[in-house]
């Protein structure tokens, strides 16, 4: 079955990646103080970044609990059906899939995937497997893949991606789908100049290179870090958002100088800087956006590219400020 147009918005390996929207905020009381009356201002986002050009967007099952579950899908569906069809067609929608140990067996993702494309109004074109049950539970990965990969066979969803996986286990599942004829099409993981692992040498950024995947960087401005000015800490977030600026602030100086030198050189703002930072090394980034001033400062990204001596400079201080202890917490279901 041939993918559907909307997967263009999914570069290719080799190709220049854009710039998605992650939607990880719509919904998520605990780290992003979500309220069902910022709904409004989501929607002037999202309808901001549509008509700045951003067509990737990006959603999970879990981003929502309690009386919230699936709020994020449901107001990314509703957004997406208020659109004009040939604009909507355009877009390309992902949501990712919790491998909750109830989710058993090769149907055990059915009900939930039924669940996940109603709250999108129908609207999804790539399904993801959230993370990787390596570390507890291994021999549950697989066949839920496989019963995503039964979806994409009957023409249910176009595409199939995973998520928080190393490079190991992405090449056996990578390569046992492939046998089997729905080849992974993408991966998702936590990458931004303060978590840069993905780019290692043998890492997930080269085998993805290798093997035709697209790389989609979450968290490239490190919970909000890499859009902030140098010197005096600003009022951190509240939350465990305000706790781990607290943290990081004080090693975190040399780098942001060094994004906001970019910044003034290329007369752009410091978030523009960490998201074409991904993009240089390959990487699709899917910045969290809330507000119009966000959408449109992330759209400002896709007007020029880093060239490669910024790049190599911002490598650098990446490295300095990873090994001087400001990195970003790991997610704890990452793979080997």
């Amino acid at each position: 079955m041939p993918a559907p147009a909307a997967l263009s918005a999914l570069p290719s390996a080799d190709a220049v990646p854009g710039v998605g929207v992650g939607t990880w905020a719509w919904g998520n009381r605990f780290l992003w103080g979500y309220d069902p009356s910022q709904d409004e201002a989501l929607r002037a986002c999202f309808e901001r970044a549509v008509a700045l050009g951003l067509s990737f967007f990006d959603s999970a099952d879990s981003y929502g609990t309690g009386r919230l579950r699936g709020r994020s899908e449901t107001l990314l569906g509703d957004f997406c059906a208020a659109l004009p069809a040939e604009r909507r067609a355009g877009l390309c929608v992902a949501t990712k899939l919790a491998p909750f140990p109830w989710r058993l067996g090769r149907r055990g993702y059915r009900r939930a995937f039924r669940e996940s494309r109603g709250r999108l109004r129908g609207k999804l074109d790539l399904v993801q497997m959230h993370w990787s049950t390596a570390r507890y539970l291994p021999w549950q990965e697989l066949p839920l893949l496989n019963g995503l990969a039964d979806l994409v066979e009957q023409g249910e969803v176009g595409a199939l991606g995973v998520s928080n996986l190393g490079p190991r286990r992405l090449r056996q599942l990578q390569a046992q789908l492939a046998g089997r004829g729905v080849p992974l099409r993408s991966l998702q993981v936590q990458l931004s100049l303060l978590a840069p692992e993905a780019l290692a040498a043998g890492g997930v950024a080269e085998v993805c290179r290798e093997l035709g995947l697209t790389l989609i960087a979450y968290s490239p401005l490190a919970l909000g870090l890499l859009g902030r000015a140098p010197g005096a800490m600003p009022a951190p977030p509240a939350g465990p958002r305000g706790l781990l600026f607290r943290r990081l602030w004080p090693r975190l100086q040399p780098l942001l100088e060094g994004i906001h030198a970019i910044a003034r050189d290329r007369n752009a703002e410091p978030a523009a800087v960490a998201l074409n930072w991904c993009r240089a090394h390959g990487a699709l980034p899917i910045p969290g956006l809330r507000s119009v001033d966000q959408a449109e400062a992330a759209a400002a990204a896709l007007s020029w590219r880093m060239d490669d001596n910024e790049r190599l400079e911002l490598d650098a201080l990446s490295r300095r400020c990873v090994n001087a202890g400001a990195r970003m917490p790991a997610n704890p279901f990452l793979s080997d």
